[in-house]
């Protein structure tokens, strides 16, 4: 809870658009996390709450545009998606020891380095926040875990991250440095999503099938999978901001290191399937 009041107060110190949708979102989605941590909210209702709070935030973020109003519903309904998939993501994401935490670490500093880019003094003050906040909290998690995001934590520090890069998008930085951050989690959590409806499972429960988890299930330790996780985002984040240099070659070939990147990461649990029979031969 403290991580999403640090980040509401310095968008509200910052008095603009762009900061109103961010402190809407975070005090929203921390606000339904919250709820879910005491009570247990159902699926359907938690649902239905956060369509309500990532449509108020994506009104917020388009109103100030000037668009057609068909264009602005088209608008809003794709940011309201984004937010609340986004949300959702980074909490199913949030299952060892550090590993949201390093990764809002990462996200928060890339944003705040592409504000300095700009310059853009929202993306600046909000990014590093989020930075900071993250910063703080990692040592009382990632080693011993002693304490937990819990879902006010991960919704917050989610709905912080899905408008930063809306705000990033809107400001006309390009989408694979906005995406960057946000990439890793986006894509397990995709993959496992439709792996598990081809299946027939009943993807609305938990789990443990995400990469990261098959990770820890082939004896990953926590920490070893936050560092190659934080890697593998830190590196994309590199590869996304290749885009500002403008040069269309550079690009596409940051995009395809990106794509290759992500592939790896998503085929990882064959390999290691693969290379546990000759470890333990060995």
């Amino acid at each position: 809870m403290p991580i999403a009041l640090g980040l509401i107060v310095v968008a509200l110190v910052m008095r603009n658009p762009a900061a109103d949708a961010f402190a809407i979102a975070v005090s929203a989605f921390a606000a339904i996390g919250f709820a879910d941590d005491l009570k247990g909210l159902r699926a359907g209702r938690r649902l239905i709450l956060q369509a309500m709070a990532s449509v108020t935030v994506a009104v917020t973020l388009v109103a100030p545009l000037h668009l057609r109003p068909a264009a602005l519903v088209a608008a809003a309904a794709l940011i309201a998606i984004w937010v609340a998939s986004v949300v959702n993501a980074f909490n199913f994401m949030d299952g060892v020891n550090g590993i949201s935490a390093a990764h809002a670490v990462i996200g928060g500093a890339a944003f705040a380095c592409l504000g300095a880019l700009r310059p853009d003094a929202f993306l600046v003050a909000v990014g590093g926040a989020v930075a900071t906040g993250a910063l703080a909290f990692l040592p009382w998690n990632a080693l011993r875990a002693r304490v937990f995001l819990g879902d006010v934590g991960s919704y917050g520090l989610g709905a912080a991250l899905a408008v930063l890069a809306v705000c990033a998008v809107i400001r006309g930085l390009p989408v694979e440095a906005a995406l960057g951050p946000l990439a890793l989690y986006l894509a397990d959590t995709g993959w496992t999503l439709q792996r598990r409806i081809r299946s027939g499972e009943r993807w609305l429960e938990a789990h443990r099938t995400h990469i990261y988890q098959q990770w820890c299930e082939a004896g990953w330790s926590h920490q070893r999978v936050t560092a190659v996780t934080a890697a593998a985002t830190l590196l994309i984040c590199l590869l996304g901001m290749a885009s500002l240099t403008g040069a269309t070659v550079i690009r596409a070939a940051a995009d395809l290191a990106v794509a290759a990147v992500l592939a790896a990461y998503l085929r990882s649990p064959e390999l290691i399937g693969r290379l546990a029979p000759v470890a333990e031969r060995a």
